[in-house]
């Protein structure tokens, strides 16, 4: 959609506007279907305008689940109009400032905002049965033995075969490991709750100090050691091992239980085999080359996870060999 139609629409919605003062700016955001603006409506107020594809389920549950967020107290974007025909949202513009863009910074100044990030987070982990069931029946999918499954070969296919290039027969070797599949079937076991599904240092902004969810859309039920093994093993950002210990330390603090190690350690390994697939496949089909440089750290932390697992450990070895 032309800027000149979104101009139309913005001065549709917000007719209290002064016309000849809106201007509409396209923001470049990773390897996203939307298209997002930021719209200057004057000098002291701006919207985010995001245009999503209606063609991709997950994008309709945006703004409902942005209103869910609120209605909990959870940190998120205000939703200011909605056009759910034309695929276009009006909402809040809390800055550019994201945890991301703090990673040179000391680690006094970053772990306020982790744990800020992590207080967040925790509030959707820690919602009761009743307060979710209404919203699981909504959202598209749920963390499954099968969604484990589609990551593991998401990532064999779009990692190792696509930007590694590692021959057939040792592909179907790694893919065939028994362990894999009993990973699927054990995670899936567990109690589920609702979790962001994409939690890493670009999905969460800061605002006078505080952290922001964004890109939920994929919210769906799944293991909270999910989310913190998004972010504490983000390839976006190095974080030590001392202060990943710090920040595991303080979200057990709030939102802990029996086989929580174990349960992070597995879901750290879904999550790095979901990230590299996902790298090969925007970074090599979508043509969004920049993601191919986060494939090294990703491959560091998964080989690590990976010889910590038994029955994994020949994945680790394979990983080792590409170094």
């Amino acid at each position: 959609m032309k800027t000149d139609l979104l101009l139309r629409q913005t001065r549709m919605r917000f007719p209290r506007f002064d016309v000849d003062e809106i201007k509409i700016t396209p923001i470049e955001k990773g390897g996203s279907d939307r298209k997002f603006y930021r719209v200057r409506c004057s000098s002291e107020q701006t919207l985010i305008l995001v245009k999503y594809n209606l063609e991709r389920e997950e994008n309709r549950h945006y703004v409902e689940i942005a209103q869910f967020l609120e209605a909990h107290g959870i940190r998120a974007p205000k939703i200011y109009f909605h056009d759910p025909e034309e695929g276009l949202i009006w909402l809040e513009d809390l800055g550019e400032e994201d945890l991301f863009s703090h990673r040179n910074e000391s680690w006094l100044v970053r772990r306020a905002f982790y744990e800020s990030a992590l207080d967040e987070v925790a509030k959707l982990h820690s919602l009761p049965e009743s307060f979710c069931v209404e919203m699981r029946n909504r959202l598209p999918a749920e963390f499954n033995a099968a969604l484990y499954v589609w990551e593991q070969n998401y990532f064999f296919e779009n990692c190792l075969a696509r930007y590694f290039k590692i021959d057939d027969a040792q592909l179907r070797e790694l893919a065939a490991l028994p362990a894999l599949g009993e990973i699927a079937q054990l995670l899936a076991s567990w109690p589920r709750v609702l979790v962001h599904r994409d939690f890493q240092s670009q999905n969460i902004l800061v605002r006078n100090g505080q952290a922001y969810l964004i890109d939920f859309q994929g919210m769906r039920p799944g293991l909270a050691e999910y989310d913190l093994a998004s972010l504490l093993f983000d390839p976006y950002v190095d974080l030590s091992q001392v202060e990943r210990a710090e920040l595991i330390e303080y979200y057990r603090g709030q939102n802990s239980k029996n086989g929580f190690d174990e349960r992070l350690r597995l879901c750290a390994m879904q999550r790095l085999m979901q990230a590299l697939g996902a790298y090969g496949f925007l970074g090599l089909v979508k043509g969004h080359k920049q993601f191919l440089k986060h494939i090294p750290a990703a491959v560091k932390s998964l080989r690590a996870i990976a010889a910590a697992i038994e029955g994994v450990r020949p994945l680790a070895t394979t990983l080792s060999s590409l170094a």
